[in-house]
Parts: structure tokens; sequence; C-alpha cells
């Protein structure tokens, strides 16, 4: 009897470790040893388009989903799934493409797909962060299962160009399937697995090439992998001291291009330091940005004084910058009613990302040379961004990655905006701000259109709801066995489209 209870527990033990194998295998089979690696500064925080706001979410969401219309690099709508056509000045069809890809279950995208999708966005219950850029949809309906026609409450003229977000099975949809987990999109790149925090796995679907892309938040670490083939690429996010190493490295094969991404100084307004316009317009002469992109970026980034870059068509190239004038800065202070004995006192919220603590520090010490006193809290990206969104902050640091469509500035400025329907997190309320933006969003004439915007970013400037910082340039670096990735000056990650290794990389 105790030979045959023995025989059992063995066999027992066995079956046990062959599970254990067994389930080991299948999490890690996703990745195998010719997986691209793409080391990350941030995770993103989810894989559900219509909630994607965070840069690493958007990024990551563009390879998994297709929009109706994508925007070119002037922030120009172009066709992307569909064609389009106004039929009335508040009435759109869109025509499906006939070669659209399917959905990564195999099913076919249709116009119902894409209403379901529209609709989810619509529903407030939903709290989707773009309910508000589509506000003036007042039906979706489908004709036939190639075609959608939007009907808006009134005309606007830059309606084809708020539809870029991802469609998502409708299917899926009705049945509450957790996308932000497990993405079915029709992109380039299907979902594979997110076995643990900081590892999410995905595949090209034209040859089934696997990327794994990697959390390392600190740049240090990141370049050191890199260095040691334990990650094949990455993106931005680097000091230029780190970026002029990887220069020298016989190994690594460096791209760098002109970015888009805008990055500001954020206010609460109802603050009673921040809140007061001279503190503003104080912060704004007190910061020596020249000095910061000559020394900290190495030159790669360029001064902004908006949102939009001079060369996207609403852009305005004429700006006139607030010059760095320490002198002014302490005289606007003193004016707001501080000074020695009664400093202005700032809490200024950053990620823990090393790089970004770096440059907070160096704000931190030009504010003070004018007498603001500054604390810098610093924590890690999930909190801080959850801070931002909540409204939990005196001042912060942030970029905008990816904005085309001028109509952000209704997004982020209208005091109507206020989080949830918008991402005024700053409670900026500006009447003369609110009725350029209103004005140039009913306005047909393109031409018309950008000279109100121009106004708009010449208010936004005098008001400083954000005291513009700078443009930075993107950067990638690789392993010398791989080509064909393309920067975009909005930092996306669509050249991982068409990225080639011509040797295993190890």
């Amino acid at each position: 009897m105790r030979g045959t209870r023995n025989i059992v527990r063995w066999w027992r033990t066995l079956g046990l470790l062959i599970g254990i194998v067994l389930l080991i295998g299948c999490s890690s089979g996703y990745e195998d040893r010719n997986s691209l690696r793409f080391g990350l500064a941030t995770s993103p925080l989810t894989l559900d388009p219509r909630y994607a706001t965070d840069a690493a979410s958007a990024r990551i969401t563009r390879l998994l989903y297709q929009p109706l219309v994508d925007l070119d690099a002037s922030g120009k709508p172009i066709p992307s799934l569909a064609h389009w056509q106004q039929l009335s000045p508040s009435r759109y069809r869109f025509r499906l493409q006939l070669d659209r890809p399917r959905f990564h279950d195999g099913s076919k995208l249709s116009a119902q797909d894409v209403k379901a999708t529209y609709t989810s966005v619509l529903d407030p219950d939903n709290g989707s962060p773009f309910l508000a850029s589509l506000d003036k949809v007042q039906s979706i309906a489908v004709p036939n299962p190639e075609t959608i026609d939007f009907v808006l409450k009134e005309p606007d003229s830059l309606f084809p160009g708020r539809l870029t977000l991802g469609i998502i099975p409708a299917s899926l949809i009705a049945v509450g399937h957790p996308l932000n987990r497990i993405p079915v999109g029709n992109g380039p790149f299907r979902f594979k697995a997110w076995p643990e925090e900081g590892r999410l796995i995905l595949q090209r679907r034209r040859d089934r090439q696997g990327f794994v892309f990697v959390h390392v938040p600190d740049p240090t670490v990141r370049v050191l992998k890199l260095l040691r083939g334990e990650i094949h690429m990455l993106q931005n996010d680097l000091p230029q001291e780190l970026v002029a190493y990887l220069e020298d490295k016989e190994e690594i094969s460096l791209q760098r291009g002109r970015g888009n991404t805008f990055t500001y100084l954020g206010f609460n307004l109802d603050d009673p330091v921040t809140g007061q316009p001279q503190v503003r317009l104080a912060i704004a002469h007190a910061l020596d940005r020249q000095k910061i992109i000559r020394y900290v970026f190495k030159g790669a980034a360029r001064p902004a004084q908006a949102l939009l870059p001079p060369e996207h068509w609403a852009g305005h190239p004429a700006l006139p910058p607030h010059a760095y004038d320490p002198q002014r800065a302490r005289k606007l202070l003193k004016e707001a009613g501080f000074n020695a004995h009664s400093p202005a006192r700032v809490s200024y919220k950053t990620s823990s990302d090393p790089f970004r603590v770096r440059l907070a520090t160096i704000i931190q010490h030009q504010l003070q040379q004018v007498g603001i006193q500054v604390e810098v809290q610093s924590y890690d990206w999930g909190t801080f961004y959850g801070d931002i969104k909540a409204g939990r902050f005196q001042m912060y640091s942030l970029s905008w990655v990816g904005v085309k469509l001028p109509d952000a500035f209704h997004y982020i400025f209208h005091s109507e905006s206020a989080p949830p329907q918008g991402a005024n997190r700053g409670h900026f309320n500006d009447p003369q701000s609110d009725f350029l933006i209103e004005r140039a969003g009913n306005t047909d004439n393109q031409n018309q259109q950008a000279n109100l915007y121009r106004r708009l970013q010449a208010r936004l400037l005098e008001q400083l709801p954000y005291v513009p910082l700078w443009y930075e340039d993107n950067v990638f670096a690789a392993h010398q066995g791989i080509s064909h990735y393309q920067l975009a000056p909005d930092g996306n990650y669509d050249g991982l489209v068409e990225v080639r290794f011509h040797r295993y990389v190890k």
C-alpha cells in the first residue's frame, strides 16, 4: 500500500510540474528569440483607443487599430479606412475602403462597428475623454454595411479630422470585452500578451514578427540594456549626454528629427498664487529657455510659444516670445504682493523620470533666483498623471503629443472643458478665448479659421494658462542590424510597421 501511495504521489507531483511548465510556456511562448524589444520610458495605461490619452497608450493603440480618418503632418485630414463627402453643411457620408484589413479575430470590419465605436464614446456614462470633441454629433446612421452617415447638430468644418479613433468590433463592445487589456483591432499589429506590467507583446501582421515593449523607466538603465542587447530599440526620453554617448558607439545607429511634442508648465488657476496673472508672467520671464535648450538639450529642441508648431496650417509663426528678464519677473512678483519676507511659494509636480526631475530642478533654481520658492514633487507616472487629471496640483510640467487638430484648443482651454468634459484641468476661464474658439469652430473658410486660431494663440500667450517651454526633437537609437525606421514629428511608433533587421539581433 505504501508503495502504491508513493507512486500515486509521484505521478501527481510529476503532473503538477508538467502543468507549471506548460503554464510558463504558454505565457512566455508569445516571445521568441527573434522578437524585437523596444524600450519604453513609461508603460501604456490602456489599450482601448476610446480612453488612450497618455502618450504611450496613444502611440501603441495606433499600431493596433485603424481610424476612419488620419491627419497629415500639417494637421489636415486624409482618408484611412474611409473616404468621405459632405452631403450638406451638417451631414457627412463615409464609405469604407473595399480593401480594408479585417479585425485580428478574422471578422470583417463594417459600418456597424464604426457606429458602435462612436456611439460608445458619445455615451456620457462611459466617461470617454473624447466625448467633448464629438459633442456636435446628433445621430449616426448605417444605410448599408459599407456606409456611415454622421448628422451634426450644427455645421462643423473640422469634423472629418475628429474621426481619428481606432475602430472596435461592435460585438466586443456589446459584451463588455476588456479592450483596455486585451485589444482586438485591425491595425498592422495584433495583441499577443500582456503577461506582466512593463512587458507588452505584439505581433506584426504582415510577417508575424514579434515585438516586446519593455518598460525601463530609468534612461541610464535603458541605454545599458540597449548596449547589452536586452532591448534593441528605444525612442526619446533620454538626456542629451546619453544621446551623445550612444553616438560614439559603433554598434548603435542613431536618428534625429525635428519634433512637435509641446512641453509646457500648467497651473491651477483657482490657486491664490498661480491663479494670479502677474505670477504666471513672472514665471515666464524668469525662465531662461534658450540656456536650457543649449546646455541640457544640447540644441535638440526649439522654443515654443503655442500648442501648435508654426508649420501647422493653423499655427502662428510670428508670436513674440516672453524674453528672459529676471528683473521684470521680480517687479511683477512685487506687484502681486510678494517679496523677500513673504515669497511666492509653489509646489511643482512632475514624473519620476530622471530627466524630467533634472529639468524640474533647473526650473526650480531659475524661479528661486527671482524670489519664487519652489518645492519639486516627483511621482511615478501613474500617480503623477492621475493627480494632474484630477486637478491635484498647483504647477506641473507635461507634454502634449501628436496634437494636429486645432480643435484641441476647445478641449484644453474652453471654459466648458473642465474635466471630465475635457482637459481644461487648470480651470482657465476667459470669455475672449472662448469667443475665438467658438468662432473658429463655426467658420467654414480655412483661411479665416487660421486667422482666428492665430488670434487665439496670441491671447493665450497673454493670459498664460500654460507657460510654453519647447518642442523637443525626436531621437531613435537601435542596433546596427535594424533599419527602415522612419521618425515621425509627433514621436509616434508607426516606423515599426516597416522596420527590419538584417541579421539576428542578440
